[in-house]
């Protein structure tokens, strides 16, 4: 039997680029896509993709569940929010409600981020962390960050394994890290991470390092991060077991990068727009952290958050499925002046 798939924030910068991909992705065959829209506009975007609109309301239950069982639909990819668990389990247990009536494995696939396996999260950072770590899930679930958006993520990743255990849904923890690159979609053409750089040094006049030391993070163009989300669904579409749940932890990086050599890039591409004083690269002080605050437009406190910390979350799994990655990590470092370029272009209309 063909899957029936879903695929949510269509307008959104992942969410765009794995569409826009679809069509070239050369996939086993399925039924149906669908995208979820919020408008009529969406609606309309979405068709040349090949994919259907398809509109209900998350927060109604019932409206919910006719969405996803009537139209049979046996794959979700999540991509709208990573912060709550509130509309993904009644998903779930609709997905659990196909299986039952087609027989078909389910497949719910979460898209969280790398900062939830970081210093942020107080996750070990002392060694590389694989996402295929059988213990990934025990740490996650005994995990104790003082931050409260953090404590809250994982619980939701948390939650997303134990509903569909729960349910007999094949769930998986999809995790983007510093993404970079122009979408191919309809929507945000954007990053988020590297737009955050450029906002604080443009406040501040200088771009500044917010570690000590000298953390690494790891990187992946949009590109690379969609083809996993497509290399993934293939194996679904063959009913490969890839492993879920527990085992359901994904990665889409290429490899890691030192903070310090990312801001170093940017630094020189915003000198050459006088956009910053210099392109020396500081030690920000608690001054400097309150006007990259501004720049932001968030709390002095989480510019560290926003802007630096400490990941070993290491790929691992993608590859074990067929992935292979197309850009190195010094891909993001070598197309700077391009990204900034791209950002001011978005960020000034």
């Amino acid at each position: 039997m063909s899957h029936n798939i879903l695929v949510t924030g269509a307008s959104g910068y992942l969410g765009g680029t794995l569409l826009a991909r679809w069509k070239s992705a050369n996939l086993p065959p399925y039924g149906k896509l669908y995208a979820l829209v919020r408008s009529d506009q969406q609606a309309e975007a979405v068709k040349q993709y090949g994919a259907e609109p398809l509109e209900f309301d998350l927060n109604d239950k019932e409206e919910l569940r006719n969405g996803i069982v009537g139209n049979e639909i046996s794959i979700i990819f999540w991509l709208i929010d990573s912060f709550s668990d509130k509309h993904q389990p009644p998903l779930i247990e609709a997905l659990a409600e196909v299986k039952a009536k087609t027989g078909r494995e389910v497949h719910f696939i979460h898209t969280g981020g790398a900062k939830h396996f970081s210093s942020h999260a107080n996750l070990p950072t002392d060694k590389p962390l694989l996402d295929t770590d059988p213990k990934l899930y025990e740490i996650l679930k005994t995990s104790t960050s003082p931050l409260e958006y953090f404590a809250q993520t994982i619980k939701t990743n948390v939650s997303i394994i134990d509903t569909s255990e729960k349910y007999g849904v094949r769930g998986y923890i999809f995790a983007p890290c510093i993404v970079y690159g122009q979408s191919e979609g309809f929507g945000n053409q954007i990053s988020i991470q590297t737009v955050a750089i450029v906002k604080a040094a443009k406040k501040a006049r200088r771009v500044y390092k917010v570690d000590p030391g000298n953390p690494t993070w790891p990187v992946c163009h949009i590109v690379d991060n969609t083809t996993l989300y497509v290399e993934m669904l293939r194996n679904m579409l063959l009913n490969i077991d890839i492993g879920y749940n527990k085992n359901g932890f994904y990665l889409a990086a290429s490899g890691s990068v030192a903070w310090e050599d990312i801001y170093k890039s940017m630094a020189t591409a915003l000198a050459k727009r006088n956009l910053v004083d210099d392109d020396i690269v500081s030690q920000a002080d608690n001054a400097v952290l309150e006007k990259m605050a501004e720049g932001l437009g968030a709390p002095s406190n989480l510019v560290n958050v926003m802007l630096g910390g400490k990941c070993t979350y290491t790929a691992v799994h993608g590859t074990q499925i067929g992935w292979k990655p197309q850009y190195p990590p010094e891909h993001i470092l070598e197309t700077a002046d391009e990204e900034v370029e791209l950002i001011l272009k978005h960020i000034n209309e």
